[in-house]
């Protein structure tokens, strides 16, 4: 079995855990408005290895939420993710950031787990699953509106994630649950357990998040 460093900054939560064998050991984390994750993540990993009470040369793989969410969140993750599995020489790892989500409601009676990570306005990154966790339809953006998830009627469904509470009001006809979460590590410890067993590694190299959408700069508000 495996003790696995797992790195979640897809969303305004700066999230690090370590667990051994499937396990938690620590989790060190903190949602912040101002994406405070360049400055934060590598003091999260380090305080997080000193409450595991063990060495970051002894784990066996790094673990990263490869998207989709913020941009600037992913590239941190996936950049240190990199840095220290090329450094220590250890496997890489990921996992879709919708994925954490779903760990969180698997098996609590819902027919559908819609997770949602906020994609600003009343977007959306999204895809849907079964109550057991499995996938039924591609990770996509999506626009929320009256007409949204209209042949889903009759279904008992969870929205779940940072971007579930804002159209709670629009999808009110919908017999839901809608949970407001950001996704964190310490969901990622059963994929990434399973992962490292079936060897389901990612080149260091090549590996890129996935942020299903480019980047776009927002304006300078000071800006004329």
């Amino acid at each position: 079995m495996a003790t696995i460093l797992n790195l979640e900054t897809s969303t305004k939560n700066c999230s690090v855990s370590i667990a051994k064998d499937g396990k938690l050991l620590c989790v060190v984390e903190e949602a912040n408005e101002g994406f405070e994750h360049g400055e934060k993540l590598h003091q999260f990993i380090d305080w997080c290895v000193e409450g595991a009470g063990i060495q970051l040369a002894n784990v066996d793989a790094i673990c990263v939420s490869k998207g989709p969410g913020s941009y600037t969140g992913l590239r941190i993750g996936v950049s240190s993710a990199k840095g220290l599995a090329y450094g220590l020489d250890k496997k890489l790892l990921s996992i879709n950031s919708l994925e954490i989500l779903v760990q969180t409601q698997l098996n609590k009676g819902y027919d559908l787990i819609i997770p949602m990570i906020d994609a600003r306005r009343m977007e959306v990154y999204t895809a849907l699953y079964d109550g057991a966790g499995n996938k039924l339809t591609e990770t996509e953006a999506k626009v929320i509106d009256e007409t949204s998830f209209e042949e889903l009627k009759g279904k008992k469904i969870v929205f779940v994630g940072d971007g579930a509470e804002k159209c709670a009001e629009i999808l009110s006809f919908l017999d839901a649950d809608f949970i407001q979460i950001f996704p964190s590590s310490k969901d990622m410890i059963h994929i990434s357990n399973e992962k490292f067993s079936t060897l389901q590694f990612e080149d260091v190299a090549y590996f890129e998040p996935f942020y299903l959408k480019d980047f776009i700069a927002g304006k300078n508000k000071t800006e004329k």
